[in-house]
């Protein structure tokens, strides 16, 4: 017995993106679960479960579970990680409602990476890695340094070029002109792109995500109480989570392919659909490289073929594969993975306004694909039938 849609997703929730919340982790954590329950009609003590993710940046899960006003949670996590765990963290809540651990459980992710504490930024003890061992010495640390050596390793092989990591961030912009949520809508064109200030060659500003101060919660439950709920019912149909590269110690030099590579081929089985069947991806996006990347290696298009794919237009809101259709990372916000799941479902509900993705029925959403971290995790959803 697998996964394959045995729990589904009845409930989302965010607080708004900003560069200064203004209030604590605490208080956008349990706006955004409180929003997610009012999503599916639910009171608080409706939870028995609960989960989240975060590098030090964060509110423990317990002291939120008793802001909200749970006693005894029958489970919870409190994964150590960033973006690459997004995902995964989900996948987990949903084993454990599937295996009858828990029967509604909320994950979230709530951060004030703006205004207050930002991973992987410098001025800090080391976090407790072994790689950072090698890098700090050089002064080769942050997240940027780290995804510019993998995108100029792939423009070297590959051809890929600076024009075509800028059309990554062209195309999202536009979606993120039609999105209410998203920090920068403000339509962008390549110039601009190739005109902003470089961050990490082979990285410009318009290159890299924003650091955002906000809270997302994905709410959890079984396919029979979820439709009985107040919204339409996603299904999970697949979950996945693997290795990666931790750039040095893993002995997988080559940093032009992902572990992506690995994961896609047990998630859409698991899943029971193909490539073809993919309405709309939600490619996680810290970086412009990390979409073109992904679209090779979750298997859109051939090794080396990410640049032409976007240059295409393929990615477009009215391409063949729809990607980031709220603008991502690099225009929404970058609440660590968690907004791609929220864009996700509301692709699937049919709710998604103006940026809506006609006849959008199964989508993909992603977490980091294995750089730095070591791992990576994947969904795809469904709209329940």
């Amino acid at each position: 017995m697998t996964l394959r849609d045995r729990v589904a997703i009845a409930g989302i929730g965010c607080t708004p993106y900003s560069k200064d919340s203004g209030v604590s982790t605490l208080t956008l954590a349990t706006r955004a679960i409180m929003a997610a329950l009012d999503d599916a009609g639910l009171p608080p003590d409706a939870l028995d479960g609960i989960a989240t993710y975060r590098v030090g940046d964060s509110v423990l899960p317990a002291v939120v579970a008793q802001s909200l006003g749970l006693r005894d949670p029958r489970y919870f996590v409190d994964q150590f990680g960033g973006g690459s765990v997004s995902h995964a963290v989900v996948g987990q809540a949903a084993l454990a409602i599937a295996a009858g651990v828990a029967e509604t459980v909320v994950c979230y992710r709530a951060l004030n990476a703006r205004s207050e504490f930002r991973m992987g930024g410098t001025g800090r003890p080391l976090v407790d890695a072994v790689e950072t061992q090698y890098q700090a010495p050089y002064g080769y640390f942050v997240p940027p340094q780290q995804f510019a050596m993998a995108a100029r390793a792939h423009m070297e092989r590959y051809g890929t070029t600076e024009e075509q990591l800028g059309h990554v961030a062209v195309q999202q912009r536009a979606n993120a002109a039609k999105n209410e949520r998203a920090m920068m809508r403000a339509p962008i064109e390549l110039a601009d792109h190739l005109a902003s200030r470089p961050v990490v060659e082979p990285f410009r500003l318009l290159d890299c995500c924003l650091e955002t101060d906000g809270a997302v919660a994905i709410l959890l439950t079984t396919p029979e109480r979820a439709r009985d709920l107040k919204k339409h019912p996603v299904s999970i149909s697949g979950a996945a989570w693997g290795g990666g590269q931790t750039l040095y110690s893993n002995q997988q030099p080559d940093t032009t392919t992902t572990s992506a590579a690995d994961l896609a081929p047990r998630l859409f089985e698991m899943a029971g659909v193909g490539q073809q069947d993919i309405d709309v991806a939600q490619l996680y996006d810290c970086f412009t490289y990390s979409v073109i990347v992904q679209l090779e290696d979750y298997g859109f298009c051939p090794k080396g073929e990410g640049g032409p794919f976007v240059e295409s237009g393929a990615t477009r809101s009215d391409g063949a594969l729809p990607v980031n259709t709220h603008g991502g990372f690099l225009s929404e916000g970058y609440v660590h993975g968690l907004n791609h799941v929220y864009e996700c479902v509301s692709q699937l509900r049919g709710e998604a306004g103006a940026r809506q993705v006609e006849g959008a029925e199964i989508g993909l959403s992603t977490a980091q694909p294995g750089y730095v971290a070591g791992n990576a995790s994947a969904l795809i959803l469904r709209r329940d039938a």
